[in-house]
Protein backbone atom coordinates (compact mmCIF):
# COMPACT_ATOMS: atom_id res chain seq x y z
CA UNK A 1 0.00 0.00 0.00
CA UNK A 2 1.24 3.98 -0.22
CA UNK A 3 0.83 6.28 2.05
CA UNK A 4 1.55 9.74 1.66
CA UNK A 5 3.61 11.31 5.11
CA UNK A 6 2.98 14.98 5.60
CA UNK A 7 6.06 16.00 8.21
CA UNK A 8 6.44 19.25 10.21
CA UNK A 9 9.57 20.68 11.44
CA UNK A 10 9.80 23.01 13.88
CA UNK A 11 12.28 24.88 15.96
CA UNK A 12 12.37 23.51 19.31
CA UNK A 13 10.80 25.74 21.62
CA UNK A 14 13.05 28.41 24.04
CA UNK A 15 15.93 28.41 20.84
CA UNK A 16 16.72 31.23 18.83
CA UNK A 17 14.37 31.10 15.57
CA UNK A 18 16.16 34.37 13.64
CA UNK A 19 13.50 33.94 10.60
CA UNK A 20 10.56 33.78 12.76
CA UNK A 21 11.95 36.93 14.72
CA UNK A 22 12.53 38.78 10.66
CA UNK A 23 8.55 37.63 9.84
CA UNK A 24 7.41 38.72 13.43
CA UNK A 25 9.37 42.50 12.72
CA UNK A 26 8.32 42.55 9.24
CA UNK A 27 4.87 42.38 9.90
CA UNK A 28 4.79 44.45 12.79
CA UNK A 29 6.16 47.23 10.07
CA UNK A 30 3.29 46.37 7.30
CA UNK A 31 0.87 47.32 10.23
CA UNK A 32 0.35 43.15 11.56
CA UNK A 33 0.28 44.40 15.13
CA UNK A 34 -1.91 42.06 16.65
CA UNK A 35 0.46 39.04 15.13
CA UNK A 36 3.33 37.80 17.46
CA UNK A 37 5.62 34.65 18.38
CA UNK A 38 6.05 33.87 14.70
CA UNK A 39 7.62 30.61 14.51
CA UNK A 40 9.48 29.22 10.99
CA UNK A 41 9.66 25.91 10.59
CA UNK A 42 9.34 23.49 6.97
CA UNK A 43 7.22 21.24 6.01
CA UNK A 44 7.87 17.88 3.67
CA UNK A 45 5.74 15.68 2.21
CA UNK A 46 6.70 12.07 0.26
CA UNK A 47 4.88 8.67 -0.24
CA UNK A 48 5.77 5.16 1.50
CA UNK A 49 5.24 2.49 0.05
CA UNK A 50 4.33 -0.08 3.21
CA UNK A 51 2.28 -2.79 4.50
CA UNK A 52 0.49 -0.64 6.86
CA UNK A 53 -0.02 2.66 8.42
CA UNK A 54 2.07 1.78 11.83
CA UNK A 55 4.90 0.73 8.90
CA UNK A 56 4.94 3.43 7.06
CA UNK A 57 5.01 5.97 10.27
CA UNK A 58 7.44 4.07 11.46
CA UNK A 59 9.54 4.73 8.68
CA UNK A 60 8.77 8.01 8.38
CA UNK A 61 9.49 8.69 11.91
CA UNK A 62 13.04 7.09 11.42
CA UNK A 63 13.81 9.16 8.30
CA UNK A 64 12.57 12.00 10.36
CA UNK A 65 15.40 11.18 13.30
CA UNK A 66 18.12 10.25 10.63
CA UNK A 67 17.87 13.14 8.02
CA UNK A 68 14.84 15.19 7.70
CA UNK A 69 15.08 17.22 11.32
CA UNK A 70 17.73 17.78 13.64
CA UNK A 71 17.61 16.28 16.81
CA UNK A 72 19.52 18.86 18.57
CA UNK A 73 17.64 22.13 17.31
CA UNK A 74 14.24 20.70 15.81
CA UNK A 75 11.05 18.88 16.47
CA UNK A 76 8.69 17.05 13.89
CA UNK A 77 5.65 15.79 13.64
CA UNK A 78 3.66 13.40 10.92
CA UNK A 79 1.11 12.37 10.35
CA UNK A 80 0.46 9.25 8.00
CA UNK A 81 -2.59 9.54 4.98
CA UNK A 82 -3.53 6.49 3.09
CA UNK A 83 -2.74 7.10 -0.76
Amino acid sequence: MRFRILVRVMPRAGLLDPEGQAVERALVELGFREAGEARVGRAIELTIEAGSAEDAGRQAQSMCERLLANPVTEDFSLEVIAA
